[in-house]
Protein backbone atom coordinates (compact mmCIF):
# COMPACT_ATOMS: atom_id res chain seq x y z
CA UNK A 1 0.00 0.00 0.00
CA UNK A 2 1.18 3.79 -0.98
CA UNK A 3 1.15 5.74 1.72
CA UNK A 4 1.04 10.04 0.72
CA UNK A 5 1.04 11.32 4.17
CA UNK A 6 1.54 14.79 2.46
CA UNK A 7 -1.26 14.66 -0.04
CA UNK A 8 -4.86 15.36 1.59
CA UNK A 9 -7.18 12.89 1.71
CA UNK A 10 -9.68 14.91 -0.73
CA UNK A 11 -7.10 15.30 -3.13
CA UNK A 12 -6.27 12.00 -3.46
CA UNK A 13 -10.37 10.88 -3.68
CA UNK A 14 -10.61 12.94 -6.59
CA UNK A 15 -7.53 11.70 -8.11
CA UNK A 16 -8.46 7.94 -7.75
CA UNK A 17 -12.51 8.73 -8.86
CA UNK A 18 -11.50 10.50 -11.84
CA UNK A 19 -9.00 7.75 -13.27
CA UNK A 20 -11.58 4.76 -11.84
CA UNK A 21 -14.41 6.64 -14.28
CA UNK A 22 -12.18 6.64 -17.06
CA UNK A 23 -10.99 2.70 -16.69
CA UNK A 24 -15.39 2.06 -16.42
CA UNK A 25 -16.45 4.09 -19.53
CA UNK A 26 -13.75 2.62 -21.55
CA UNK A 27 -14.11 -1.04 -20.30
CA UNK A 28 -18.10 -0.67 -21.37
CA UNK A 29 -17.26 1.38 -24.56
CA UNK A 30 -15.39 -1.72 -25.54
CA UNK A 31 -17.78 -4.08 -25.64
CA UNK A 32 -20.03 -2.41 -28.14
CA UNK A 33 -17.81 -0.23 -30.48
CA UNK A 34 -20.48 0.41 -33.06
CA UNK A 35 -22.73 1.73 -30.32
CA UNK A 36 -22.46 5.27 -29.73
CA UNK A 37 -19.61 7.11 -27.01
CA UNK A 38 -20.81 7.80 -23.62
CA UNK A 39 -21.29 11.32 -23.84
CA UNK A 40 -18.75 13.46 -21.36
CA UNK A 41 -20.49 16.39 -19.66
CA UNK A 42 -17.84 18.03 -17.87
CA UNK A 43 -20.02 20.94 -14.93
CA UNK A 44 -19.37 23.12 -12.45
CA UNK A 45 -21.60 24.03 -9.39
CA UNK A 46 -21.72 27.65 -8.47
CA UNK A 47 -21.54 27.28 -4.91
CA UNK A 48 -18.12 25.31 -5.30
CA UNK A 49 -16.93 22.03 -6.87
CA UNK A 50 -17.18 20.39 -10.84
CA UNK A 51 -18.39 16.97 -11.89
CA UNK A 52 -18.18 15.25 -15.04
CA UNK A 53 -20.92 13.21 -16.07
CA UNK A 54 -20.49 10.22 -18.46
CA UNK A 55 -23.87 9.13 -20.29
CA UNK A 56 -24.90 6.61 -22.59
CA UNK A 57 -28.02 6.78 -24.40
CA UNK A 58 -29.16 6.04 -28.13
CA UNK A 59 -30.54 9.01 -29.50
CA UNK A 60 -33.96 8.58 -30.53
CA UNK A 61 -34.51 7.55 -34.62
CA UNK A 62 -36.39 9.58 -37.00
CA UNK A 63 -40.15 8.49 -38.00
CA UNK A 64 -40.06 4.85 -39.58
CA UNK A 65 -36.91 4.18 -39.07
CA UNK A 66 -36.07 1.18 -35.91
CA UNK A 67 -33.82 2.16 -33.36
CA UNK A 68 -29.91 1.00 -33.23
CA UNK A 69 -29.34 -2.06 -31.25
CA UNK A 70 -26.89 -1.51 -28.31
CA UNK A 71 -25.92 -3.82 -25.71
CA UNK A 72 -26.38 -0.95 -23.65
CA UNK A 73 -29.99 0.89 -23.14
CA UNK A 74 -28.79 3.37 -20.64
CA UNK A 75 -26.33 3.88 -18.44
CA UNK A 76 -24.38 6.67 -16.39
CA UNK A 77 -20.84 6.76 -14.90
CA UNK A 78 -20.94 9.89 -12.80
CA UNK A 79 -18.34 11.95 -10.53
CA UNK A 80 -19.03 15.03 -8.37
CA UNK A 81 -16.32 16.61 -6.18
CA UNK A 82 -18.21 19.74 -4.53
CA UNK A 83 -17.40 21.67 -1.81
CA UNK A 84 -18.93 24.62 0.55
CA UNK A 85 -21.12 25.68 3.60
CA UNK A 86 -23.29 23.00 5.11
CA UNK A 87 -25.83 24.65 7.03
CA UNK A 88 -27.37 23.40 10.67
CA UNK A 89 -30.69 21.78 9.27
CA UNK A 90 -28.74 19.93 6.71
CA UNK A 91 -25.66 18.72 9.81
CA UNK A 92 -29.07 17.55 11.87
CA UNK A 93 -29.78 15.23 8.93
CA UNK A 94 -27.06 13.56 8.42
CA UNK A 95 -26.18 12.89 11.75
CA UNK A 96 -29.09 10.47 12.08
CA UNK A 97 -26.73 7.98 9.51
CA UNK A 98 -23.30 9.36 10.43
CA UNK A 99 -22.34 8.63 14.00
CA UNK A 100 -19.09 10.77 13.66
CA UNK A 101 -20.89 14.27 13.37
CA UNK A 102 -20.84 16.41 16.33
CA UNK A 103 -23.98 18.41 17.23
CA UNK A 104 -23.08 21.43 15.79
CA UNK A 105 -25.04 24.72 15.85
CA UNK A 106 -23.39 26.62 12.61
CA UNK A 107 -22.83 26.53 9.28
CA UNK A 108 -19.58 24.88 8.58
CA UNK A 109 -17.09 23.64 5.61
CA UNK A 110 -17.78 20.52 4.25
CA UNK A 111 -16.04 18.31 1.10
CA UNK A 112 -17.51 15.83 -1.26
CA UNK A 113 -16.42 13.49 -3.91
CA UNK A 114 -17.66 10.28 -5.19
CA UNK A 115 -18.19 8.25 -8.29
CA UNK A 116 -21.96 7.06 -8.95
CA UNK A 117 -22.55 4.61 -11.47
CA UNK A 118 -25.91 2.50 -12.84
CA UNK A 119 -26.27 0.58 -16.55
CA UNK A 120 -28.79 -0.77 -18.08
CA UNK A 121 -28.25 -3.27 -20.22
CA UNK A 122 -30.92 -3.88 -23.57
CA UNK A 123 -30.92 -7.95 -23.21
CA UNK A 124 -33.67 -9.16 -20.12
CA UNK A 125 -30.86 -11.47 -19.33
CA UNK A 126 -28.04 -9.18 -18.56
CA UNK A 127 -28.56 -7.58 -15.44
CA UNK A 128 -28.22 -3.82 -14.43
CA UNK A 129 -25.76 -3.18 -11.41
CA UNK A 130 -24.95 -0.33 -9.55
CA UNK A 131 -22.28 1.16 -7.99
CA UNK A 132 -21.32 4.33 -5.76
CA UNK A 133 -17.94 5.54 -3.48
CA UNK A 134 -17.61 8.19 -2.15
CA UNK A 135 -15.78 10.45 0.74
CA UNK A 136 -17.38 13.12 2.78
CA UNK A 137 -15.54 15.81 5.60
CA UNK A 138 -16.58 18.44 7.58
CA UNK A 139 -13.92 21.10 8.87
CA UNK A 140 -13.63 24.51 11.26
CA UNK A 141 -13.55 27.21 8.83
CA UNK A 142 -9.79 27.91 7.21
CA UNK A 143 -7.66 30.48 9.64
CA UNK A 144 -5.87 33.71 7.81
CA UNK A 145 -2.62 31.27 7.89
CA UNK A 146 -4.80 27.75 6.38
CA UNK A 147 -6.60 30.29 3.71
CA UNK A 148 -3.42 31.86 2.92
CA UNK A 149 -1.79 28.12 2.32
CA UNK A 150 -4.95 27.00 0.44
CA UNK A 151 -5.60 24.63 3.06
CA UNK A 152 -9.26 23.48 4.83
CA UNK A 153 -9.40 24.13 8.01
CA UNK A 154 -9.18 21.15 11.08
CA UNK A 155 -11.24 18.17 10.25
CA UNK A 156 -14.21 18.31 12.25
CA UNK A 157 -15.35 14.52 11.26
CA UNK A 158 -14.82 12.55 7.72
CA UNK A 159 -15.92 9.31 6.20
CA UNK A 160 -16.31 7.09 3.34
CA UNK A 161 -19.45 5.12 2.14
CA UNK A 162 -20.22 3.02 -1.12
CA UNK A 163 -20.99 0.03 -2.34
CA UNK A 164 -21.89 -1.98 -5.27
CA UNK A 165 -25.17 -4.41 -6.54
CA UNK A 166 -26.68 -6.60 -9.11
CA UNK A 167 -30.15 -6.43 -10.04
CA UNK A 168 -31.39 -9.43 -12.92
CA UNK A 169 -34.04 -9.77 -14.18
CA UNK A 170 -33.52 -13.63 -14.83
CA UNK A 171 -31.33 -15.25 -12.19
CA UNK A 172 -28.29 -16.96 -13.41
CA UNK A 173 -26.76 -18.46 -10.10
CA UNK A 174 -23.38 -18.85 -11.51
CA UNK A 175 -23.39 -14.66 -12.72
CA UNK A 176 -24.78 -14.10 -8.87
CA UNK A 177 -21.74 -16.20 -7.45
CA UNK A 178 -19.27 -14.43 -9.68
CA UNK A 179 -20.46 -11.15 -8.94
CA UNK A 180 -20.07 -12.19 -5.08
CA UNK A 181 -17.06 -13.92 -5.10
CA UNK A 182 -14.85 -11.07 -6.97
CA UNK A 183 -16.63 -8.52 -4.42
CA UNK A 184 -15.47 -10.49 -1.53
CA UNK A 185 -12.11 -11.34 -2.81
CA UNK A 186 -11.37 -7.69 -2.85
CA UNK A 187 -12.72 -7.41 0.62
CA UNK A 188 -11.23 -10.37 2.41
CA UNK A 189 -7.75 -8.76 2.67
CA UNK A 190 -8.83 -5.32 4.61
CA UNK A 191 -10.81 -7.84 7.47
CA UNK A 192 -12.35 -10.92 7.49
CA UNK A 193 -15.53 -8.92 9.15
CA UNK A 194 -15.91 -6.75 5.90
CA UNK A 195 -17.56 -8.73 3.37
CA UNK A 196 -20.24 -10.64 5.72
CA UNK A 197 -21.21 -7.40 7.50
CA UNK A 198 -21.35 -5.01 4.14
CA UNK A 199 -23.39 -8.18 2.20
CA UNK A 200 -26.00 -7.89 5.11
CA UNK A 201 -25.56 -4.16 4.94
CA UNK A 202 -26.64 -4.38 1.54
CA UNK A 203 -29.40 -6.69 1.50
CA UNK A 204 -30.91 -5.21 4.44
CA UNK A 205 -30.56 -1.41 2.83
CA UNK A 206 -31.99 -2.15 -0.54
CA UNK A 207 -35.33 -3.59 0.20
CA UNK A 208 -38.39 -2.31 -0.85
CA UNK A 209 -40.75 -2.45 2.05
CA UNK A 210 -43.68 -1.63 0.16
CA UNK A 211 -43.08 -4.66 -1.87
CA UNK A 212 -41.75 -7.02 0.69
CA UNK A 213 -38.71 -7.64 -1.20
CA UNK A 214 -35.10 -6.81 -2.51
CA UNK A 215 -34.26 -4.42 -5.44
CA UNK A 216 -31.89 -7.51 -6.94
CA UNK A 217 -29.63 -9.84 -5.63
CA UNK A 218 -27.48 -7.27 -3.47
CA UNK A 219 -23.59 -7.33 -3.16
CA UNK A 220 -21.90 -4.93 -0.24
CA UNK A 221 -22.85 -1.45 1.31
CA UNK A 222 -21.21 0.73 3.71
CA UNK A 223 -21.73 3.99 5.41
CA UNK A 224 -19.93 6.11 7.92
CA UNK A 225 -16.83 4.47 7.65
CA UNK A 226 -13.85 6.02 9.68
CA UNK A 227 -11.48 5.50 12.26
CA UNK A 228 -14.80 5.83 15.03
CA UNK A 229 -16.41 2.92 16.46
CA UNK A 230 -19.01 1.37 13.57
CA UNK A 231 -21.92 -0.07 14.46
CA UNK A 232 -21.45 -2.95 11.92
CA UNK A 233 -18.89 -3.98 14.28
CA UNK A 234 -18.27 -5.45 17.37
CA UNK A 235 -18.01 -2.44 20.09
CA UNK A 236 -14.81 -3.59 21.42
CA UNK A 237 -13.18 -3.16 18.21
CA UNK A 238 -12.49 -7.03 17.95
CA UNK A 239 -13.62 -7.57 14.58
CA UNK A 240 -10.59 -7.41 11.73
CA UNK A 241 -11.49 -4.26 9.51
CA UNK A 242 -9.95 -1.20 8.34
CA UNK A 243 -9.96 1.58 10.74
CA UNK A 244 -7.52 3.77 9.76
CA UNK A 245 -7.85 6.74 7.13
CA UNK A 246 -4.89 4.73 5.11
CA UNK A 247 -6.64 1.40 5.33
CA UNK A 248 -10.00 2.43 4.37
CA UNK A 249 -8.67 4.09 1.47
CA UNK A 250 -7.23 1.41 0.07
CA UNK A 251 -10.36 -1.29 1.34
CA UNK A 252 -11.87 1.74 -1.08
CA UNK A 253 -10.06 1.49 -3.78
CA UNK A 254 -9.73 -2.52 -4.05
CA UNK A 255 -13.79 -2.20 -4.26
CA UNK A 256 -13.83 -0.21 -6.56
CA UNK A 257 -11.45 -1.64 -8.99
CA UNK A 258 -13.43 -4.44 -8.41
CA UNK A 259 -16.33 -3.44 -10.30
CA UNK A 260 -14.91 -4.42 -14.15
CA UNK A 261 -13.68 -7.84 -13.38
CA UNK A 262 -16.93 -8.61 -10.94
CA UNK A 263 -19.62 -6.92 -13.75
CA UNK A 264 -18.34 -6.98 -17.48
CA UNK A 265 -17.93 -10.62 -17.32
CA UNK A 266 -21.26 -11.12 -17.14
CA UNK A 267 -22.60 -8.84 -19.39
CA UNK A 268 -20.43 -10.38 -22.05
CA UNK A 269 -21.82 -14.03 -21.49
CA UNK A 270 -25.82 -12.63 -21.29
CA UNK A 271 -25.47 -9.59 -24.24
CA UNK A 272 -26.40 -12.22 -26.64
CA UNK A 273 -28.56 -14.52 -24.96
CA UNK A 274 -32.23 -14.91 -27.08
CA UNK A 275 -34.90 -13.04 -25.85
CA UNK A 276 -38.54 -12.53 -25.75
CA UNK A 277 -41.16 -10.37 -26.25
CA UNK A 278 -42.73 -12.27 -22.52
CA UNK A 279 -38.63 -11.29 -21.41
CA UNK A 280 -38.69 -8.01 -22.47
CA UNK A 281 -41.82 -6.94 -20.71
CA UNK A 282 -40.79 -8.56 -17.22
CA UNK A 283 -37.55 -7.04 -17.84
CA UNK A 284 -39.78 -3.41 -17.98
CA UNK A 285 -41.91 -4.35 -14.97
CA UNK A 286 -38.66 -5.08 -12.77
CA UNK A 287 -37.40 -1.72 -13.97
CA UNK A 288 -40.67 -0.19 -12.60
CA UNK A 289 -39.26 -1.69 -8.81
CA UNK A 290 -35.86 -0.11 -9.39
CA UNK A 291 -37.41 3.12 -10.12
CA UNK A 292 -39.86 2.51 -7.08
CA UNK A 293 -36.67 1.75 -4.31
CA UNK A 294 -34.66 5.09 -6.24
CA UNK A 295 -37.48 7.69 -5.73
CA UNK A 296 -39.17 6.70 -2.90
CA UNK A 297 -36.33 5.17 -0.38
CA UNK A 298 -32.71 5.97 -1.62
CA UNK A 299 -31.07 8.16 0.92
CA UNK A 300 -28.40 9.46 -1.69
CA UNK A 301 -31.43 10.46 -4.37
CA UNK A 302 -33.44 12.05 -1.46
CA UNK A 303 -30.46 13.74 0.04
CA UNK A 304 -29.20 15.21 -4.01
CA UNK A 305 -32.97 16.34 -4.91
CA UNK A 306 -32.89 18.75 -1.40
CA UNK A 307 -29.41 19.61 -1.80
CA UNK A 308 -29.39 23.05 -2.94
CA UNK A 309 -27.56 23.87 -6.40
CA UNK A 310 -28.01 20.26 -6.98
CA UNK A 311 -27.78 18.82 -10.43
CA UNK A 312 -30.71 17.03 -11.02
CA UNK A 313 -30.26 15.46 -14.58
CA UNK A 314 -26.93 13.80 -13.04
CA UNK A 315 -29.06 12.37 -10.10
CA UNK A 316 -31.88 11.17 -11.82
CA UNK A 317 -29.33 9.19 -14.41
CA UNK A 318 -29.73 6.41 -12.43
CA UNK A 319 -33.38 5.90 -13.59
CA UNK A 320 -33.82 3.68 -17.04
CA UNK A 321 -34.70 4.72 -19.87
CA UNK A 322 -38.01 2.71 -20.33
CA UNK A 323 -40.03 0.85 -17.53
CA UNK A 324 -43.48 -0.77 -16.92
CA UNK A 325 -46.74 -0.96 -14.33
CA UNK A 326 -49.17 -3.51 -14.63
CA UNK A 327 -52.40 -3.31 -12.22
CA UNK A 328 -52.10 -6.79 -10.46
CA UNK A 329 -49.44 -8.38 -13.02
CA UNK A 330 -49.14 -12.23 -13.09
CA UNK A 331 -45.73 -12.18 -14.09
CA UNK A 332 -43.64 -13.59 -11.27
CA UNK A 333 -46.90 -14.97 -9.03
CA UNK A 334 -45.87 -19.03 -10.44
CA UNK A 335 -43.11 -20.28 -8.13
CA UNK A 336 -42.00 -22.56 -10.61
CA UNK A 337 -41.81 -20.34 -13.77
CA UNK A 338 -37.99 -17.82 -14.01
CA UNK A 339 -39.70 -14.85 -13.11
CA UNK A 340 -40.68 -16.87 -10.04
CA UNK A 341 -37.70 -18.22 -8.93
CA UNK A 342 -36.56 -14.76 -9.11
CA UNK A 343 -39.12 -13.22 -6.46
CA UNK A 344 -38.25 -16.35 -4.33
CA UNK A 345 -34.50 -14.58 -4.38
CA UNK A 346 -35.81 -11.43 -3.78
CA UNK A 347 -37.71 -12.01 -0.83
CA UNK A 348 -35.04 -14.55 1.00
CA UNK A 349 -31.19 -13.54 0.26
CA UNK A 350 -29.09 -16.04 -0.45
CA UNK A 351 -25.61 -16.07 0.70
CA UNK A 352 -23.56 -16.72 -2.94
CA UNK A 353 -20.10 -17.41 -1.83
Amino acid sequence: MTIQPDVPMRQRVEEYISNLQDEIVSALEKLDPNAPPFKRDSWLRAQGGRGQSCVFAVPAPPPGVAPQETVLEKGGVNISVVHGMLPPPAIKQMRADHSSIPDIQSSVPFFAAGISLVIHPRNPHAPTVHANYRYFEITQPATEEEQAAGKPGKLIAWWFGGGCDLTPSYLYEEDAQHFHRTIKDACDPHGAAVYPAFKKWCDEYFFIPHRGEARGIGGIFFDDLSDEPHKRFAADGSDARPKTPEEIFAFVKAAGDAFVPSYVPILERRIRTPSTEHERRWQLLRRGRYVEFNLIYDRGTKFGLMTPGARIESILMSLPETARWEYMSELGTDPESREGKLIEVLKTPREWV
